[in-house]
């Protein structure tokens, strides 16, 4: 038995400006839309994505995830450029000890999004 994918279903009271956030500043192409469930599912390269309206949740009143949507990169200068000045960032590019280098940013719906890509080890030695 193998675990063939991961897919997060992220919560939004806004699906399509959710939609729009992903498909045009992310450029995430979306795969399937049904309104009336209040259901889309997005994709860019090998990363997908599932947006939901709950219906079923009377308790729901904001967004909130206590963690991070860790997306890894074979180029995320690249990304970086593209997308540091239409997002709000959490945290510039830089190189971290645990050999990546990434930066982090918010989507519309205030769930935090890193880009990631391992870095050789000895360009983190001084």
């Amino acid at each position: 038995m193998k675990l063939l994918g991961l897919s997060p279903m992220l919560w939004t009271k806004h699906l399509n400006l959710t939609i729009g956030f992903y498909t045009n500043i992310l450029k995430f192409n979306c795969d399937e839309l049904n309104e009336k469930m209040g259901f889309a599912s997005l994709s860019r390269d090998n990363v997908q994505v599932m947006l939901v309206v709950p219906k079923q949740h009377p308790d729901f009143k904001e967004t909130q995830f206590t963690g991070s949507i860790y997306i890894h990169t074979d180029d995320v200068e690249k990304i970086w450029k593209e997308l540091k000045d239409k997002v709000e960032v959490v945290y510039p590019i830089d190189n971290f000890e645990h050999g990546m280098r990434e930066f982090a940013i918010y989507d519309n719906n205030k769930y935090r999004i890193i880009f990631g890509q391992e870095i050789d080890q000895a360009k983190l030695k001084p």
